[in-house]
Order: structure tokens, then C-alpha cells, then sequence
């Protein structure tokens, strides 16, 4: 039975967490799950020793000696990318190897370098959410999804940043030999297998913390603790001792968006963590993230998540 070689393609100032974490997941399923077996190797432009951002260097093989017969090709991500994705070259070799691919993968801003070659026209990716307007504007015949940790669009799979590459590489092990195989390495790694293509990169939870006026920030913290409140804007208005056009005004310039969007921002949020560790039903958890009915809940999950509240569930449930 023919090994399935995984090929990371490596360059300069590429970020080390890029390429170590896939390797690792890859290489922990070949020594603690019976019966699986990748051959790994890391290539290069030329070969020979690639020094990461970090200052780290590691060997690598020519990419022009690479012959066919690659699995899953992977694309790392890092301070490099502009170089190679503007280096001819390099964009031939990525093209010719994704040819005969059976998947073709990026990791953080590895992305742009598929972009490059033209594996991402009229598909669905995502990056680095730092990145993701950058993509967005130089190649508009991709799908960007600034939200996602990674995106699976046919035979090609993009992620989000660094230790996105990890959850990218679980996801891979899993098509290839089932969850429990994928679960078994996240153990192995101390990470959670659970936290999938679906779930944002950056949590509204975390962004509320950036406001700067005290008063916003004392407000966005209430708020999480009173999800089943009234949380419209003149009730939240009330409640920062602003009228209603300067509370709108000072909360979009602290917070990026609107109350409104904050508001239902949070309740998903705090609906998919419920979802994912607790057996409540989807009504109770409807009523307590202040949504009233199921049948609000479902209306934002399937506009902002395109999906419902139970396929959640049935998808990222840790009791599953």
C-alpha cells in the first residue's frame, strides 16, 4: 500500500509554527494511531537550509526534485510570501505539484501564494483575519471568509493563522482516517480537536476588551451577564447615560460596529458555546442568550453561520 506523502512547502522568512504544526500532527498520526502512515518531507525553492522569521533554520529538499506523487500539498505561510508569490518560479512549481494533488492546502497567509497560481479562482478561502481585506482586494475572483479557521472548497483547504494550521492538519487526519484518529493526536498535542472550520478566528468575546472608555467596556461586560435583557439601543443608551444618537455614534468608533451588531455578535456567540458543552435543549438556549424563540436563534445562524442551531450542535458538541 502506497504511504501518502504530505509535501510542505517552505521558503525564507516563513513562520515556523506554519510548518511545524502540520508536521506534527501528520507525524504524531504515523506514531500513535495503528495503521496510519504519512511520508513527510519539506520543500523548498532551491533546498538546503530555509531560515524561518524566527531566526530557526531547517533543511529542506529542491521542490524542482519533487516528482509527482504528492498527496496533500501544503503551502506555509510568513513574512516571505510577497517574494515567492511574485517569484515565477516558485508559482510554476506550486502549480505543477497541485496538478497531480489529490488536496491542495495553505496555511495563514500561504494562501496568497495559491491565489498566486490560481488555485483559489472562484472558490471559497480564508487567511489570516489581519489578511483577509489584503486577499480580498488584490485577487476579487475569491470567495474571501474573513470568520472561518479554515475553509474546505473541493480539494482545497486554506486557514486562518499560525496555530490555525494545527486545526487544518486534525481536519485532514480526520477525512483521512476518521475522528477518533484526529482526536486521538489532539490529545496527544494538548489541543482541542473541537475547535472547527466553522468557529471565528477572533472571538467577539475577546474584541469587546479593546473599547477604551471604561463605560463601554463596564457596558459590553453587563451585557454578558444579561443576554435575556432588553438590549436595544435606547435601553443600552439609558444604561451609559448618553442619548441614543451619541451612544450609537461612540460605541461603533470604540467597537468597530454597531450595538445592534455587537448585541447579536454576542448572543451566537455565547448560543454556539452552549450548544457545543451543554445537553439544554435549543429552546432553553434560545431563551437565556435572549433570543425568546428557536426560531429567532435559527434565523441568525443560518444568516450569519449558514447553518442551524442543532447541525452546530451535532457538528462541534463536545459530548458528541
Amino acid at each position: 500500500m502506497t504511504v501518502p506523502r504530505i509535501l510542505l512547502i517552505a521558503y525564507p522568512d516563513v513562520q515556523i509554527l506554519d510548518v511545524t504544526g502540520p508536521l506534527e500532527v501528520f507525524s504524531c498520526a504515523t506514531r500513535f494511531v495503528p495503521g496510519v502512515s504519512y511520508d513527510l518531507q519539506v520543500a523548498s525553492l532551491h533546498g538546503g537550509p530555509v531560515r524561518a522569521s524566527c531566526g530557526l533554520s531547517f533543511d529542506t529538499v529542491a521542490v524542482t526534485d519533487v516528482a509527482g506523487g504528492v498527496d496533500t500539498l501544503v503551502v506555509a505561510g510568513g513574512r516571505g510570501v510577497d517574494d515567492v508569490g511574485a517569484d515565477e518560479a516558485f508559482v510554476r512549481e506550486v502549480q505543477r505539484l497541485a496538478a497531480d494533488a489529490r488536496r491542495v492546502t495553505s496555511v495563514c497567509t500561504g494562501a496568497f501564494v495559491l491565489a498566486a497560481a490560481g488555485l483559489l479562482d472562484g472558490r471559497r478561502a480564508t487567511t489570516h483575519w489581519r489578511e483577509c481585506a489584503d486577499l480580498a482586494q488584490g485577487h476579487p475572483q475569491v470567495s474571501v471568509d474573513p470568520d472561518a479557521i479554515y475553509v474546505n472548497d473541493g480539494n482545497v483547504w486554506t486557514s486562518a493563522g499560525v496555530t490555525s494550521g494545527i486545526d487544518l492538519a486534525l481536519a485532514l487526519l480526520a477525512e483521512d482516517h476518521g475522528r477518533q484518529a484526529a482526536a486521538r493526536i489532539a490529545r496527544q498535542l494538548v489541543v482541542y480537536l473541537r475547535r472547527s472550520g466553522g468557529q471565528a478566528q477572533f472571538s467577539v468575546l475577546l474584541a469587546a476588551q479593546s473599547a477604551d472608555r471604561e463605560p463601554i467596556r463596564e457596558l459590553m461586560s453587563w451585557m454578558l451577564d444579561h443576554l435575556a435583557e432588553d438590549l436595544s439601543v435606547p435601553a443600552l443608551a439609558r444604561r451609559a447615560s448618553l442619548s441614543e444618537r451619541q451612544f450609537t455614534r461612540v460605541f461603533k468608533t470604540e467597537v468597530g460596529v454597531s450595538p445592534a451588531e455587537h448585541v447579536e455578535s454576542v448572543r451566537l456567540e455565547c448560543a454556539c458555546r452552549l450548544l457545543e458543552t451543554t445537553t439544554g435543549s435549543i429552546e432553553h438556549v434560545a431563551k437565556i442568550c435572549g433570543y425568546g424563540v428557536p426560531e429567532t436563534m435559527n434565523r441568525s445562524f443560518r444568516r450569519r453561520l449558514n447553518t442551524t442551531p442543532g447541525e452546530h450542535r451535532r457538528h462541534f458538541s463536545t459530548s458528541a
